[in-house]
């Protein structure tokens, strides 16, 4: 009984599979019934040309053999025999040529050809999203992203001067490709075991240890085609990236911080690492150009969108180049803003979302922009007390509190969402569903609202 039940399942699943071809925008009807009807003008052409003699012998050929056949077997009987073998031998070809176009297109076991032309064709749909960032909260984001369109623009600082990032700046003078590579990987279609390969780090080897295959291959690239823009445009065809990576400028940028004490630190890895709050941050060249190619993105944006990560270190400084700012200011897109969950010691102590907000307006102000770039803001609802939370106390960092009514008050759009995930993890981390999920909702409300009211 049971497996009488599973195979009436499984005739039914298969069943509605064969329907949704017939759905439209798939475009795969159109392009069969054209290939029947090409084919069936070319054999009337041929005709034609032959003067119309190969019909003669076709329907002779079909009158005889015909004949033939219902002197065997009764016309019954031959018609559906007939019937079922051309119908087995259409379904015979058709199967073999999708199967063959699925290895190629839906290698994955289990993975339905028409599920993916489907999966793909609402991909290609979504909107046009603009990521700006760095460092792992970005690539998380864009991992979940990835899952609502194929449109998506990753717009990465350069700054980074640690690590293995850090070494290969100083020792070869490329731009740091941490955290380029962690955004490739995330956005990448690619088998499994290429993206692991990619974000491979060795842990052992003179020279080695400590630097990933990713920032190698990149780096290796940059020197083969001159540069980092060049060799990530490669390296998105080897791992299949689902959208395109730029970096914020291709100039040598390093960061430099004025402290609340006076002091002055220079370098993205000693900001980190402050020992009195940040109220000022600038870069060495001051003006650091954009890439064309991060301006058409932001100028063609659905959304535009600015976190999660580190606020000195991975978000600011890419509000450092003027034309990034330039072109955000003038999109008509909604922009969003989504807050860490998190305190970082040395770098963001004791601020709430409202002290993030401010130090990105002042970040701003301090370049003549007084224009609130990012009107809207995505914050995690209130963690409650627990072990983990408390484990965080230990080490300096607190949750990032919000207090939604002072922003709505400051004219913020504020929405709450719980962005670390309903299932329990090791760490209070930035989950990528939920947090595109919340993003997505943000988007569709602001499509449903009319202009008029988003002027007032």
């Amino acid at each position: 009984m049971r497996r009488s039940n599973l195979q009436e399942h499984d005739l039914m699943s298969r069943s509605r599979r064969a329907v949704r071809w017939l759905q439209p925008g798939l475009v795969v009807k159109r392009w069969v019934l054209t290939s029947g009807l090409g084919l069936l003008i070319a054999l009337v052409g041929a005709a034609v040309w032959a003067d119309l003699q190969p019909i003669y012998w076709t329907i002779s050929s079909i009158q005889w053999l015909l004949r033939n056949i219902t002197k065997v077997l009764p016309r019954e009987i031959t018609g559906p025999l007939v019937l079922l073998l051309g119908g087995g031998l259409i379904w015979l070809g058709q199967s073999r040529s999708f199967g063959t176009i699925q290895q190629a297109l839906a290698p994955e076991k289990g993975t339905v050809l028409v599920d993916a032309l489907v999966a793909q064709r609402r991909l290609n749909r979504g909107p046009n999203i603009v990521a700006i960032g760095g460092g792992t909260g970005l690539s998380t984001l864009l991992s979940g992203l990835k899952r609502y369109s194929s449109n998506i623009t990753a717009i990465v600082t350069v700054a980074d001067d640690g690590g293995s990032s850090g070494v290969l700046r100083r020792e070869l003078g490329v731009q740091p490709p941490g955290d380029i590579r962690n955004c490739l990987a995330a956005l990448s279609n690619e088998e499994p075991l290429l993206t692991r390969l990619f974000q491979y780090r060795f842990k052992a080897g003179s020279g080695l240890e400590g630097h990933s295959f990713g920032n190698l291959f990149l780096s290796a690239l940059t020197a083969i085609t001159g540069s980092l823009e060049a060799a990530i445009t490669a390296s998105s065809r080897v791992l299949a990236v689902q959208g395109q990576v730029v970096p914020a400028t291709n100039a040598d940028v390093r960061l430099w911080a004025e402290l609340e004490n006076g002091e002055r630190i220079e370098g993205e890895s000693q900001i980190g690492h402050a020992s009195s709050p940040i109220v000022r941050l600038g870069c060495i060249p001051e003006r650091p150009p954009a890439l064309a190619k991060a301006l058409e993105a932001i100028a063609h944006a659905d959304l535009i969108l600015l976190g999660p990560g580190s606020l000195y270190t991975s978000l600011l400084p890419n509000l450092l180049v003027p034309e990034l700012v330039s072109a955000i200011s003038r999109s008509k897109a909604p922009r969003l803003y989504i807050c860490n969950l998190m305190t970082q010691p040395g770098e963001t102590d004791g601020l709430d979302v409202n002290g993030h907000l401010r130090a990105i307006e002042a970040q701003l102000a301090s370049l003549g922009v007084q224009q609130r770039l990012f009107t809207a803001v995505l914050a995690q609802e209130e963690i409650g007390d627990s072990t983990l939370v408390e484990y965080y106390r230990q080490r300096g960092a607190e949750p990032v509190l919000c207090n939604s009514q002072e922003l709505r008050n400051r004219g913020y759009e504020v929405m709450l969402a719980p962005l670390q995930g309903a299932r329990p993890t090791a760490t209070l981390r930035h989950d990528p569903r939920s947090v595109a999920l919340a993003v997505m909702r943000f988007y569709k409300k602001q499509r449903r609202e009319p202009v008029s009211s988003k002027l007032l």
